[in-house]
């Protein structure tokens, strides 16, 4: 199984239950997906590197990794755009989201691209275990009415994209 794990940019530590979360992905020997940003992915990086574990794709676009700490196997993912921005890193989500079986994703309620990832990952069918960091629970969320179970604790500028992200999104 390959599960995504993602998260906010903002967010620079995991704790315990969301390792236990990863122990279990490592006892399996599921293939973990994650990306080169600083913040979630980097934590996980790094925990996963203290784990010694291998299974591991990092997900860069265009030739350049911001960070792999294990020096995992790399996909990278053209882009024809110049500039580095939201739509330049989303390529890569995108591929993660394809290319995955379920996702994690470790929400402190603001992150947009945390909020893309799930939503793109719903309109594939695909469960996605939202870590809301806020409340520091847990949420199994199988469709977007689920997700909408969250929005009432999210912060604004989440809450209205919804319904615009989950429309765009193809």
């Amino acid at each position: 199984m390959k599960v995504f794990i993602g998260g906010s940019r903002k967010l620079f530590r995991i704790n315990n239950d969301i390792k236990i979360k990863i122990d279990d992905l490592i006892r399996n020997n599921f293939t973990i997906l994650i990306g080169d940003a600083n913040g979630i992915d980097k934590s996980i990086q790094k925990y996963l590197y203290a784990n010694n574990y291998m299974n591991i794709l990092v997900y860069c676009v265009d030739n350049q990794c911001r960070n792999n700490i294990g020096k995992w196997e790399v996909i990278y993912i053209k882009s024809n755009l110049s500039k580095k921005d939201y739509k330049f890193y989303t390529l890569k989500d995108i591929e993660m989201a394809k290319e995955s079986d379920y996702g994690i994703m470790i929400w402190d309620g603001e992150s947009k691209g945390t909020l893309n990832n799930i939503i793109n990952l719903l309109r594939q069918d695909k469960k996605v275990l939202v870590y809301f960091s806020p409340g520091r629970v847990f949420h199994d969320i199988k469709n977007i009415n689920e997700l909408n179970l969250i929005s009432p604790r999210c912060h604004e500028l989440s809450l209205g994209m919804i319904p615009t992200l989950f429309s765009e999104l193809r």
